[in-house]
């Protein structure tokens, strides 16, 4: 059996996408949770991981040095990489949405966006007929419109408490995200047993986990 090799992020996705794997039968060690290692082995469930950023996940697996990979819809939506998406894990569920100071229009003229998702923003402000410019940001996203360099952010909501304690209120929301497990083409071909059984198991969990909720 061909060891797969699954890029994921560190963090929340991963302390879920592990807890998945564990009800599915694989016996993962109690260390991958804290390690502080960048690859992690687990020869016995012929299992490999690479710990990532969460916006390199997808580019790992497109490139092929990782067969699988798990990775937020957001991520998926704004790299647009040529990857398979095989199965919507349901978890880390949050949406992206459109906010900014409360009762503040839009700049008529020049509107500016904030986002660190430019791609999915530009679009969205297109389907809606609005001509907009695009800022692009890589953190602290909500400071835009307090500090007067945008009209509104585009940005991911969980609970909405980041964007509440900076006295910012949602306008729209662009779509809902979940995490996703998403393979390579050519490992696709080359591994389809293998992966076939993981996402079997995996389905079978979700499918429990949502019958139990």
């Amino acid at each position: 059996m061909s060891m797969l090799t699954i890029a994921m992020p560190k963090g929340r996705i991963f302390e879920e996408a592990a807890e998945l794997l564990r009800l599915a039968g694989y016996q993962l060690p109690p260390e991958l949770d804290d390690s502080r290692k960048l690859i992690i082995e687990v020869p016995e469930e012929n299992l490999r991981f690479f710990l990532a950023k969460p916006m390199d996940v997808a580019t790992y697996v497109e490139y092929g040095v990782a067969d699988l990979g798990i990775a937020g819809k957001d991520v998926l939506l704004e790299e647009d990489r040529d990857v398979y998406e095989l199965l919507d894990l349901k978890i880390s569920p949050c949406y992206l949405a459109v906010a900014g100071l409360p009762d503040t229009p839009m700049n008529e003229v020049a509107p500016k966006i904030a986002t660190k998702y430019p791609n999915v923003a530009s679009t969205y402000f297109r389907e809606q007929g609005e001509q907009v410019e695009i800022i692009k940001l890589n953190g602290s996203i909500e400071l835009a419109p307090l500090i007067g360099l945008a009209d509104r952010i585009v940005d991911i909501v969980s609970t909405g408490r980041t964007l509440k304690e900076n006295g910012l209120v949602e306008y729209e929301t662009i779509v809902g995200i979940t995490s996703r497990l998403i393979v390579n083409p050519v490992s696709y071909r080359m591994k389809d047993g293998e992966i076939h059984d993981l996402v079997d198991r995996l389905t079978g969990v979700i499918a429990d986990k949502a019958v139990s909720s």
